[in-house]
């Protein structure tokens, strides 16, 4: 079991490594066909001749993977991993075979001012394959809970 971690907890520079992710043809096949049906995500030949040159996930799935990677390995943050605002850039397509891990750093942490029980901690996660390429770079601001006094 991870430890819980509160707002007190972080400090700029602590980093976390998730475990990993599998990721199938079909499984890209299937994310895409209820969530982002677009050829190049569902139908291995077209994708041959799409600007990604084969079939590849959707960003989307690769962001669903990467919160269920942190939610399941990550950082187990107190009342859980809410996030106030987010900035995601995907750098290269993820790929069926690619076996995908996040590793973050906490960059900045600030408690409320207007809410004492809670403040505020900037984690910038990379998403990466097998081969050590990131695939997602995410940048979020994520509300954490103070510990309770008394």
């Amino acid at each position: 079991m991870r430890d819980i971690l509160y707002l007190e907890d972080l400090k700029p520079g602590q980093r976390f490594k998730t475990a990993s992710h599998p990721l199938s043809e079909d499984e890209i096949k299937a994310f895409a066909r209820d969530y982002d049906p677009q050829v190049f995500h569902t139908d291995p030949e077209a994708a041959k001749h799409s600007f990604f040159g084969g079939l590849a996930a959707s960003g989307w799935h690769t962001a669903a993977i990467t919160m269920r990677l942190q939610v399941d390995s990550g950082p187990q943050l107190a009342g859980g991993m809410i996030g106030a605002k987010v900035e995601l850039s995907w750098p290269r397509p993820t790929r069926p075979g690619d076996i995908l891990h996040v590793e973050s750093e906490i960059l900045e942490v600030k408690p409320s001012r207007s809410k004492p029980d809670r403040g505020f901690a900037t984690l910038k996660s990379q998403t990466l394959n097998q081969r050590g390429e990131v695939v997602q770079l995410q940048t979020s601001s994520l509300l954490v809970w103070r510990r309770k006094e008394g």
